[in-house]
């Protein structure tokens, strides 16, 4: 209900110079003086709320350009890092006889036992090298003398699990083979691809009498990707290893560099 000032006994109305409120500037409302008449003054809840509509329109529109604009910069951020790339660096070992690339920003490792090694600075479970059989003891002709994909990811398998064997007590491993492939590269040359994960897991009291004192923990997970290939009658190898939760962010990478994988001939 709108309730008025008229409506009260003896009220008589002001001029109708002294009806535009003293907060509203001259340009602010143009529309004020035709609204508010002499004879029917505007002094109601309904007539306040049209005023103030006048000044609400500005701001939510001031708003929306705000928030269009926020929304414009997130998407320019995103865009950006998404095309952010990482950068590789070639490594060729023209002793041995292979090269591949890899990650600029990951650090040569010496003294591992590999013939080169590889890492992440930040990600220490996450490395690369390359494993070549002794020419003396090995006379391969082609990496299908290992028998099929599927034969091969088997040796390469129990090869691992050999490195990894411990002695501690309640130590456990888990492995599986994940892929198996054969391509022919831009060299000519057929390479396997191996992919497999290993789990390990250990219990936290392992001397522990009651079974459900001895809990047992997964200590980590990871992928690891090999590639193999022949050349000078011997046997090589890129291995690939990352936790398996990097994998998932970093997989187009490390597939970059299986695939850039070469064995050279050596001169004689």
């Amino acid at each position: 209900m709108t309730v008025t000032m008229a409506n009260r006994v003896g009220f008589r109305p002001p001029p109708a110079t002294l009806l535009r409120p003293h907060f509203f500037s001259s340009t602010a409302v143009h529309t004020l003086p035709t609204r508010v008449t002499p004879t029917t003054p505007c002094f109601s809840i309904s007539c306040n709320l049209q005023s103030t509509k006048a000044f609400a329109v500005p701001r939510r529109s001031l708003m929306t350009l705000i928030l269009t604009s926020s929304l414009l910069s997130q998407t320019n951020t995103q865009t950006a890092f998404a095309q952010q790339s990482v950068e590789f660096r070639e490594f060729i070992d023209t002793f041995d006889g292979y090269s591949f690339n890899y990650p600029v920003n990951w650090i040569q490792v010496k003294g591992a036992n590999a013939d080169i090694f590889f890492r992440d600075p930040y990600i220490l479970d996450e490395n690369v090298s390359v494993e070549v059989s002794s020419p003396s003891s090995s006379k391969y002709l082609s990496v299908e003398d290992l028998g099929p994909p599927e034969e091969a990811a088997k040796s390469v398998l129990r090869q691992y699990l050999t490195e990894f064997m411990s002695t501690r007590l309640g130590v456990k491993r888990e492995a599986s083979i994940l892929s198996t492939s054969s391509r022919v590269a831009d060299d000519g040359k057929m390479y396997y691809e191996i992919e497999v994960n290993i789990k390990s897991y250990a219990s936290n009291n392992e001397l522990a009498v009651m079974p459900e004192d001895r809990v047992v923990r997964k200590e980590w997970d990871r992928r690891y990707l090999s590639v193999l290939g022949v050349e000078n009658n011997q046997l090589y190898e890129l291995r690939l290893q990352v936790p398996e939760n990097v994998f998932l962010e970093e997989e187009n990478d490390l597939r970059k560099v299986m695939r850039s994988f070469r064995v050279n001939k050596l001169s004689a």
